[in-house]
């Protein structure tokens, strides 16, 4: 895995940990929740990067 990825994937899992502590999120819902946790902090990062790469052009 790129090295985006593995902290896109860690980033997400540290966000369902705090979510299953808050019993906001269960094992019961977990399949149906995470693609949505990951899917955003994926998002996030890569305008984040976009943004970055913007910069530095200018």
């Amino acid at each position: 895995m790129e090295k985006l990825e593995r902290e896109i994937m860690q980033v997400s899992k540290e966000i369902a940990v705090k979510f299953i502590e808050s019993q906001r999120l269960s094992p019961s819902n977990f399949e149906e929740i995470f693609p949505s946790i990951y899917r955003v902090v994926m998002e996030t990062a890569l305008k984040g990067r976009e943004k970055l790469d913007t910069e530095g052009v200018a």
